[in-house]
């Protein structure tokens, strides 16, 4: 299983980053090792459809869950789309939100939790 985490670092010690199109990095790891990749995310400059952009390059890596602060509408639309889940994860490190996933305490996101922009 692989876990895709948004980040303000290129490690697990990092805080997880509130913003999904426009974080940092992602962290694509597995739960149950720890053992990670990090990836500068592609979308970050985009000029428009950075939600979109990022979702399709965490699915493209082939995650089944997606660990940030906020989904804007179309990063959200285009994780469902692919059959990624979704969790939230504030104010903690990459590690402890990777724990947490594994101990099935993260709240699931159903539906959008940031406007549209919102990450700019």
């Amino acid at each position: 299983m692989k876990v895709a985490v948004t980040s303000q670092a290129q490690d697990i010690n990092g805080q997880v980053d509130a913003r999904f199109g426009r974080c940092q990095f992602f962290i694509i790891a597995d739960p149950a090792t720890l053992e990670y990749e990090a990836f500068e995310n592609p979308a970050i400059t985009a000029s428009g459809g950075a939600g979109i952009q990022a979702a399709q390059f965490v699915a493209h890596k082939g995650v089944d869950a997606v660990i940030s602060g906020n989904f804007g509408p179309k990063a959200h639309q285009t994780l469902v789309a692919a059959g990624v889940k979704m969790y939230s994860a504030h104010t903690r490190t990459v590690r402890e939100a990777l724990e947490d996933y594994r101990k099935g305490t993260l709240p699931s996101v159903s539906s959008p939790t940031a406007a549209e922009h919102s990450g700019l």
